[in-house]
């Protein structure tokens, strides 16, 4: 019996984020479509039993899950500096960039995005440092790069030399994100108005939710309310504060922070529009998620929404920046002042959505290691 190692430190992290979605989604289809002759267990940092116990219960089928004998904020740095003894021998899969990368062991490594090559401005100093860090052990180390978008294959390909090892292996809509029986009530709990653009994130700089505020609160907005779905992330951003400076009143913005699957599946379902202004982006899943509920679309001109939008929703240039509000607002209305359009992209993100499984994922996963 043949083990791959899934590297799942962000299964247990206190704020999981994208990384974290990505793995939950993953593993379960890993374990579920594992060959003949594999099994499937899961490698974290030197958390508590009870996280350790918990993770177990999470993944039926896993055939273990191992803790390493390291705390979580050492581990980053030991497998940046490929401190000897620290990393696993055998087949590894890492889900991000956290990867222990030697040539002792064969492993495959998901590089979410180019961010810290193309905007690294948008991260601390320190995350942008150690990600190029571990961009290049990639580049030595790693047997196997997957990327979620052509778009950051190539943006890679520029700044390491990976060779023949990216391979685009998208990823696609949890299928926790189902709308409940109870939508009304929940709608109704949330505060949900009864239309509304909706954006979903974590709240940091690449997200430009400064610049959707800032759209929203231009007249040339339509007069529709804001819904913020996310948790907290860093460089202090605050939709309160960034609603006062542009002077998008209280009433037109309503934050809720992180919701569970069926509250952001009735939070897509009834959106009258998605925005996503990001910045820069590896794939964008919120962008599928919404195209999942027929919802219409409008994202940043970033290549990789670009490319995982094809075609489906509105695309703004996100330069000159001074004047990305403006071209955001536009947008926002081009769809609510027209709803036979916005009709039309709602079905064609739908058929867009279904593009994307994670089975699919899975078994490109396992192909890839298979090799």
């Amino acid at each position: 019996m043949t083990t791959l190692t899934v590297i799942a430190e962000q299964l247990v992290s206190p704020v999981p984020g994208g990384i974290g979605r990505y793995t939950e989604n993953l593993l379960p289809e890993l374990i579920s479509a594992a060959p003949d002759g594999w099994s499937v267990e899961a490698l974290v940092a030197g958390h508590p039993q009870p996280a350790i116990d918990d993770l177990a219960g999470r993944f039926p089928g896993l055939a273990a899950v191992r803790r390493l004998p390291y705390p979580p904020r050492l581990l980053p740095e030991l497998w940046r500096r490929g401190v000897p003894g620290t990393m696993p021998r055998g087949r590894v899969h890492a889900t991000s960039s956290l990867a222990p990368l030697s040539a002792r062991s064969h492993t495959v490594v998901s590089l979410h995005d180019a961010v810290p090559w193309t905007h690294a401005e948008t991260l601390t100093p320190h995350g942008a440092a150690w990600h190029r860090a571990m961009g290049a052990r990639a580049a030595r180390y790693a047997d196997g790069v997957a990327v979620l978008t052509q778009a950051v294959a190539d943006q890679l390909a520029g700044v390491e030399d990976f060779g023949d090892r990216l391979h685009v292996i998208p990823p696609a809509v949890s299928p926790a994100l189902v709308l409940p029986e109870d939508v009304d009530e929940r709608a109704a709990a949330l505060g949900l108005p009864e239309r509304y653009v909706l954006t979903v994130g974590t709240l940091e700089p690449r997200k430009a939710l400064g610049a959707l505020i800032e759209a929203m609160a231009s007249p040339e907005a339509p007069p529709l309310p804001l819904v913020v779905v996310g948790p907290k992330g860093w460089g202090g951003v605050s939709v309160a504060d960034a609603a006062a400076r542009a002077g998008l009143p209280p009433e037109r913005v309503l934050p809720l922070g992180f919701l569970s699957d069926s509250d952001l599946a009735v939070a897509y379902d009834r959106a009258t529009v998605f925005a996503f202004p990001s910045l820069a982006e590896g794939f964008g899943l919120p962008v599928v998620e919404a195209f999942s509920f027929g919802t219409p679309v409008i994202t940043s001109d970033d290549p990789a929404l670009v490319e995982v939008g094809a075609g489906s929703a509105v695309v703004v240039r996100r330069e000159p920046a001074a004047s990305y509000p403006a071209r955001l607002a536009a947008g926002i209305r081009s769809l609510v002042d027209d709803p036979a359009r916005a009709a039309r992209l709602g079905a064609s993100g739908r058929l867009r959505a279904a593009d994307f499984s994670w089975r699919s994922t899975a078994e490109a996963v396992w192909r890839l290691h298979s090799r």
